[in-house]
């Protein structure tokens, strides 16, 4: 079975609507070198309309330019890619086809399918809210910068259901972004307030 990841850039208040005001003053070769880490061994990238259109208007021409972003370019070009959309136009890129329908029976095919090992969502906030309410994500990466963007559109929006979540490893980088990589989890417990008064600060020095 396939393993579903996404990676995403986020502010500390939540934001991953990417402003490069915000972000680009953080990317260093840590972030790099994380980045890096994220796209490696990917069989399959899996993005929404929005991100893949922000991809496909600059990748293609970076990998063509031949400067030192063109490696990257030339990887990202190469790995297949699924585009979520409802559009009919020609997505004008290499390895590149569009899948429509149901998103849940659609990554839950590509899990199973034979040959593909992992899949990385890169960005896509629509796609990854709707794997996390699925429930067909494995591993949510987040890269956090330490600033409160303020404004643009947040990973987690308004619902019933909370989504709790295992740390599998946290990286503190020099300019203050924290890496934490989480897979689903459970609450701990199912304590209320009484049951946890005696860890209250001071409890038991009366």
């Amino acid at each position: 079975m396939a393993t579903i990841v996404s990676t995403l850039f986020v502010s500390l208040d939540g934001v991953v609507e990417i402003d490069p005001a915000w972000h680009f003053p953080y990317f260093d070769e840590h972030m790099g070198a994380a980045v890096g880490e994220d796209y490696e061994g990917a069989d399959v990238l899996l993005l929404g309309r929005v991100t893949y259109d922000s991809f496909a208007g600059a990748w293609p021409d970076r990998e063509a330019a031949g400067g030192e972003d063109a490696t990257f370019a030339a990887q990202l070009g190469d790995t297949r890619k699924l585009v979520v959309t409802r559009g009919s136009q020609d997505l004008g890129w290499r390895n590149v086809e569009a899948v429509r329908g149901d998103l849940a029976e659609v990554v839950a095919g590509l899990k199973a399918e034979p040959g593909v090992g992992k899949v990385l969502v890169p960005g896509s906030i629509s796609v990854v809210r709707q794997l996390l309410a699925a429930g067909l994500l494995d591993e949510l990466r987040v890269l956090v910068h330490p600033v409160a963007a303020r404004h643009g559109a947040r990973l987690f929006d308004e619902g019933e259901a909370i989504y709790p979540l295992r740390l599998l490893r946290s990286e503190v980088f020099g300019t203050g972004v924290v890496r934490l990589v989480y897979a689903p989890g459970q609450l701990p417990g199912s304590q209320t307030y009484d049951d946890v008064t005696d860890n209250v600060p001071g409890a038991g020095r009366g």
